[in-house]
């Protein structure tokens, strides 16, 4: 076994929570069930992840194995990289039957006809999902190990989930490999972020859908104590308000927990509204702006403003359509451009 190649497999091991190494190495299937009984899983890592090593140069470990045990420790802590949503358009609507040995060899060939000094892995999982690693090198010098992208696609569906590398230069490259293995002809991004991968499933999948049902709330009981002497007028109207915040919120947020969003990001391009006798502005152009929201909860924080004073009820739907927008990026960009409230890449 190569020497980098043992190293790297040691530096993934310490990386795992000591409760979980076991956990992680059944998954990983490279060492036999005896070979995990001779590990004392109750030593310090550092003397864990020697003996892993050794047992791995018994079986002759080479840098798939490394890196296949690298994708599946990513998807068991993906909330570690920060992921962000690409969505591929086909010229027509047709459905075609999707290869995944054809897929491998497309993208495999796309990629290494442009650099051949990559490693590229593949890790298939129930979900339909296919977990691609790619470790990046240069005509010079061989693939670093310890800054590969990993991409995550759904078979039949458009979308794809990417953490890059540090190595930003090499995403154009990694982008033209997808659209040609998935007989996609263009890729754009959504200017969606998350640590939680699952979470930016929900929005492009369609799994996570905002209420617009009518919600009337009961009150909550020790919510609403009233001064003794209290004017039962401002009483009354103080209990409505917040009833009446509390249903807005409820019907375009919904009553569940919310997608963990942290990016979002559109253009908007509207005209400047003034008095014609003020004679401000001497060409009829429209005013452009970017919007960038950033938060470690961006939905939940936009839902709390309301209920928090600090913005009034109904939410615009410049804040509340981030979801709904995201889905539909590609028909907005088709149909109207560059226009209020739709996702462009920057």
């Amino acid at each position: 076994m190569d020497e980098t190649v043992g190293e790297y497999i040691r530096r993934t091991v310490l990386k795992i929570p000591r409760n979980e190494i076991k956990m992680i190495l059944q998954k990983w299937g490279f060492l036999s069930e005896a070979q995990l009984q001779t590990l004392n899983f109750h030593q310090i890592k550092d003397n864990i992840s020697q003996e892993v090593v050794q047992l791995c140069e018994e079986n002759s470990a080479d840098i798939k194995q490394a890196a296949t045990l690298d994708i599946i420790y990513n998807h068991v802590y993906q909330n570690k990289r920060m992921w962000s949503v690409y969505q591929m358009k086909k010229s027509g609507e047709e459905l075609e039957y999707f290869d995944i040995t054809d897929f491998k060899k497309k993208f495999k060939r796309r990629l290494r006809s442009t650099l051949k000094n990559v490693t590229i892995t593949f890790k298939e999982y129930e979900d339909n999902a296919i977990w691609i690693r790619v470790a990046w090198g240069t005509p010079y010098k061989k693939p670093n190990q310890y800054k590969p992208s990993y991409v995550v696609y759904h078979s039949q569906t458009p979308y794809v989930f990417i953490s890059a590398s540090v190595l930003k230069s090499n995403l154009p490259l990694l982008c033209q490999a997808l659209i040609v293995a998935s007989n996609y002809h263009d890729i754009r991004e959504m200017e969606l972020r998350s640590h939680s991968l699952n979470s930016l499933k929900d929005i492009v999948f369609k799994r996570y859908s905002q209420n617009f049902q009518t919600y009337s709330p009961k009150p909550l009981q020790g919510e609403n104590v009233e001064p003794e002497n209290a004017d039962i007028r401002i009483v009354h109207e103080n209990r409505s308000e917040k009833e009446r915040i509390h249903r807005l919120n409820q019907e375009v947020f919904g009553s569940g927990p919310q997608p963990k969003l942290e990016f979002a990001q559109y253009r908007l391009e509207t005209m400047f509204k003034s008095d014609p006798k003020m004679d401000v502005l001497d060409k009829k152009e429209p005013f452009r702006c970017l919007v960038k929201f950033s938060s470690p909860h961006l939905l939940e924080s936009l839902k709390s403003l309301a209920p928090a004073g600090m913005a009034d009820a109904p939410l615009s739907p410049l804040l509340t359509c981030i979801p709904h927008k995201a889905r539909n990026y590609f028909r907005i960009r088709e149909k109207k451009g560059l226009y209020p409230e739709s996702f462009v890449s920057p």
